[in-house]
């Protein structure tokens, strides 16, 4: 064969993919809009800085010096006032609830005792369900009250008074993981990302290899229902997922020692609650698919924004005010704070009812959505 041959007959094949890749719309659309989406939403939602921690402040003293240093101490943005508190147990209940991440308690005679030179301890404490959050906050805090103390012990030694400088600094105390180690904050994020790999990709790319390959219409002319057709085909999956996420929770608290403080009833009704929801995605992604190829590109476009708008890698509280809105349209967000609420805080359904209420939602939302285009693609 000639170069001539050779390359006519390249350029041939070459003409025809291309024109039966532009010809569809569907993969065009995945091939070209869909990665410069992603690439706009990746660029807003990974942002590793830590900021905007939400605060509570115990002011026991109550005076013009205690809420100086507390107005200073939210001044630089790592720390963020949601409220205040009447005394260590209310801001404790605030760390259990999730309303906020650390707690900064003022004692009593703070004024006071920065006058007469006694020491002050500012007790300072964290959630430490995030390491990384909880060791940035800590050190703002400590840091802080450090350089004050520094700046009035100089200046009452440079005054050559007759008190002895303050001794001011800042004590923590970790809740929840005191060493402040990683894997029980990442592991439990984990098991979600895995589940929606597991039963949105798998579940897309089955059935539309089922259509694909002319099975479903075999199935079609036998008798069974639409419904039970739709159901036996989701359960086995619905089981997969059950089974891995009781097979990650044993790994994770056999290998990396994470805790079970909490009722596993909450984490199982959250566990279902999230598998209707991937699953719909994953029938959903199937009804607009006419071949596996689109069904997995699909799933992967649905997976990659929903597990970094998860707060699972990157914080929440970090992305821009409306990505963060469209956050709780996620349901891995709500599964990651379910498993993490239960597994590390001993959390239960009074505290975690708005994320099962929203995974319900979302789960009931997307599954109907997608039986109803399954149906009508039946007929």
């Amino acid at each position: 064969m000639s170069v001539a041959t050779a390359r006519r007959q390249l350029a041939a094949v070459f003409r025809k993919e291309v024109r039966q890749t532009i010809r569809d719309r569907r993969v065009m659309f995945l091939l070209v809009v869909a990665p410069l989406l992603q690439t706009v939403v990746f660029g807003f939602a990974v942002d590793f800085d830590v900021d905007r921690v939400p605060t509570v402040v115990v002011d026991h003293d109550r005076s013009d010096q205690s809420r100086l240093q507390a107005r200073r101490l939210l001044a630089d943005g790592t720390l963020r006032r949601v409220g205040d508190a009447a005394g260590a147990p209310e801001a404790e209940r605030a760390l259990d609830d999730g309303q906020a991440a650390a707690a900064v308690i003022l004692p009593p005679r703070l004024a006071a005792d920065l006058a007469t030179g006694h020491p002050v301890e500012v007790q300072v404490i964290l959630d430490g369900t995030d390491p990384n959050r909880a060791t940035v906050a800590g050190g703002a805090v400590s840091r802080y009250f450090g350089e004050v103390g520094e700046a009035l012990a100089r200046a009452r030694l440079a005054g050559a008074g007759g008190t002895p400088p303050p001794q001011l600094r800042a004590v923590p105390r970790v809740e929840y993981n005191p060493r402040l180690a990683s894997a029980p904050y990442i592991v439990p994020g984990i098991s979600g990302t895995l589940l929606v790999i597991v039963t949105t990709l798998v579940t897309a790319m089955g059935l539309s290899r089922e259509r694909e390959m002319g099975t479903m219409e075999q199935v079609l002319v036998t008798p069974i229902r639409p419904l039970w057709l739709l159901v036996g085909k989701l359960l086995p999956f619905l089981v997969i997922g059950c089974f891995d996420v009781l097979l990650l929770v044993g790994a994770g608290t056999w290998i990396f020692a994470v805790p079970i403080r909490g009722n596993l009833l909450v984490a199982a009704v959250g566990v279902l609650l999230y598998l209707v929801s991937t699953l719909g995605v994953g029938l959903f992604i199937s009804t607009l698919s006419q071949n596996q190829q689109q069904a997995f590109l699909g799933g992967f476009i649905f997976m990659m924004p929903a597990i970094l708008l998860s707060g699972v890698m990157t914080p929440i509280r970090a992305m821009p005010g409306w990505l963060q809105l469209l956050t709780y349209l996620n349901p891995v967000r709500h599964y990651a704070e379910v498993i993490r609420g239960v597994l590390l805080r001993g959390a239960g359904f009074a505290d975690l009812w708005f994320q099962l209420a929203t995974l319900a939602a979302l789960g009931i939302g997307i599954m109907a959505l997608a039986a109803a285009r399954f149906r009508r693609t039946l007929g």
